[in-house]
């Protein structure tokens, strides 16, 4: 193994350990200090918040780099499928211990956090990581998918509030939907023509030829499955914004009125 390969290991088992460490320990504490409603909440639910602050932390973190590599790391932007793949692969090594670590808690916490869909990103996501940490291929590709990890400290706050007892129909949380929502669609839905005709246009190249059958399968396969939970995602999503804006809406019809204005 060469030094690179088990300087990845490291870096993949490190952050393995210390997500871990985040959920059982820095998570509680920090909760209990920042958020009295914490220690009212159930066990499962406590479970849930833990989960949902470390992978805000993690999305936070990467999505940073993400972009970093998006806009500097030329060799990656100008060969998509062979480019220098250094810094994408310290962030998928990153990416993978926080997968590990979360889907060991999906299944010990499984009444509480579990889910199929989950399960299936999760594996999906670390099909593809294996042959770009492996053999450092399609690094800019790998890096794209990461951006989608933007969506989650949205999605995650308007959990933290519901759970806290904020109405569905209270302002903090209607404009936190509205943004989780445009936010998710954003990085998750809006950017697939941009991914898929990036990928259209390597397709049938000198360097795609050079991605084993493994890694074109892993490439394409996962990018497809992960892309199917996504839309279904965004109509859940987008359901549930419609349907809170809706009742907001006729709250505010059926409010008591005074000298023909609403009060």
């Amino acid at each position: 193994m060469d030094p690179f390969s088990q300087l990845i290991l490291a870096i993949s088992v490190t952050s393995f350990i210390t997500f871990q460490w985040l959920f059982h320990k820095v998570s509680p504490w920090i909760s209990t200090c920042i958020s009295p409603g914490f220690l009212c909440l159930s066990d499962k639910q406590k479970v849930e918040w833990n989960s949902r602050t470390v992978s805000t932390l993690h999305a936070l973190l990467v999505g940073i780099f993400c972009l970093y590599i998006f806009f500097f790391d030329d060799a990656v932007n100008e060969d998509p499928v062979w480019g220098d793949p250094t810094l994408v692969k310290t962030n998928v090594a990153i990416t993978t211990g926080y997968l590990i670590s979360d889907l060991l808690l999906i299944f010990y916490y499984w009444k509480a956090i579990g889910d199929k869909f989950f399960v299936i990103h999760h594996l999906a996501a670390l099909y593809a990581y294996y042959y770009v940490l492996g053999q450092g291929m399609l690094p800019y590709f790998a890096n794209f998918r990461l951006l989608a990890e933007f969506s989650t400290p949205c999605v995650n706050q308007r959990w933290f509030f519901e759970v806290l007892g904020y109405p569905k129909s209270s302002r903090p949380n209607m404009a936190n939907g509205v943004a989780m929502a445009v936010v998710f669609f954003m990085v998750r839905i809006a950017v697939m023509p941009i991914y898929y005709s990036r990928m259209y246009a390597v397709y049938g190249t000198k360097a795609f030829y050079l991605v084993p059958w493994g890694g074109r399968v892993a490439w394409i396969c996962s990018s497809i499955c992960l892309d199917i939970m996504n839309i279904m995602w965004m109509h859940k999503i987008a359901r549930g914004c419609y349907k809170v804006l809706r009742l907001s809406h006729w709250r505010k019809a059926c409010a008591p009125q005074e000298n023909g204005k609403t009060d």
